[in-house]
């Protein structure tokens, strides 16, 4: 939660005065109150913001309870509909010819917004004053993902921990939700401690490793093994696929050590498409160690034909 200064806000130090505080708030609601700048939105969230530290540092008891716990340690304790209830701010907006309802019962020529699940000054508690009520803070779970379980979807349980509590939930994985990709789960983030809705859980996919394929986005990469003579002369190799399945690919004659081949629509399918990624192969010429005699000699009847 982002820790709020008060004092800051305020513009005076932690040994003001009530009074102080007062001709404080004062100033500024008089610079902010949405009836002196019209329209503006900024204008509106900092004349909140000011009433908020006001009716926390002109009462005797929450700001004691402010300074001897800190920001967080008093918001764990104080919602924003206690923060308000009881305070009175009419007196100080009557000044300015504001009235008590001209921001928060709807009443006179302000706008209608909120501080909270009641107004200080009663009134109803509309759509769009439930909108500004802040929601609670979302969650991230990173969610390990096998390349199987990328290519055909899957169903996953994750344990979730609100605080003290835990609660099981069920998500339904798409295919291709490799690597970053993420899922928003609306509501299933921490509660608002105002009142407000809870926030979003985010399920973000880490793909593990896989003992055969290296995944590069959704384009697999495979190693495959051939002979010094099957690269000159050319071979036939099985290739695997993530599914279980084996394709035949051809290897041309004087193929390269790390010659790369494609076989496309063979990796990691794309989300919400019906595309997928390539299989790419990468042919691995082994060249041997140690020679028998008949080799050496074929070897060497090979170098004098210009080979």
């Amino acid at each position: 939660m982002q820790q709020k200064d008060y004092y800051k806000i305020l513009g005076v130090d932690k040994n003001a005065s009530a009074d102080d505080i007062k001709k404080a708030y004062r100033k500024l609601a008089m610079k902010y109150h949405p009836d002196h700048a019209k329209g503006d939105k900024k204008a509106e969230e900092k004349f909140k913001s000011v009433s908020e530290a006001y009716a926390v540092l002109s009462d005797k008891e929450k700001r004691e309870q402010y300074d001897t716990y800190g920001s967080a340690g008093f918001h764990q304790k104080y919602s924003e509909e206690d923060i308000f209830r009881g305070v009175d701010l009419s007196d100080i907006l009557r000044e300015f010819g504001f009235g008590s309802g001209s921001v928060f019962g709807g009443r006179g020529r302000g706008q209608r917004f909120s501080f909270g699940q009641q107004h200080p000054f009663g009134g109803g508690f509309n759509q769009q004053e439930a909108a500004a009520v802040p929601k609670g803070d979302d969650l991230m779970y990173e969610l390990p993902l096998t390349l199987q379980e990328v290519a055909t979807g899957t169903q996953k349980t994750v344990d979730i921990r609100h605080e003290e509590q835990a609660e099981k939930i069920t998500v339904t994985i798409p295919k291709g939700m490799v690597t970053g990709k993420k899922l928003r789960l609306a509501g299933k983030g921490k509660p608002s401690p105002f009142g407000g809705p809870p926030g979003d859980l985010f399920i973000k996919a880490r793909l593990l490793s896989d003992p055969f394929f290296k995944a590069d986005g959704h384009n697999l990469i495979i190693t495959r093994d051939i002979k010094l003579t099957e690269a000159l002369l050319g071979t036939q190799i099985t290739i695997p696929t993530l599914l279980g399945k084996e394709l035949n690919m051809k290897i041309p004659p004087g193929t390269n050590h790390n010659t790369k081949m494609r076989i496309p629509q063979q990796g990691l399918p794309y989300m919400k498409k019906e595309t997928k990624g390539d299989l790419f192969i990468t042919i691995r010429v082994n060249m041997p160690k140690q020679l028998t005699d008949t080799q050496k000699e074929l070897i060497k009847k090979l170098s004098e034909t210009g080979l």
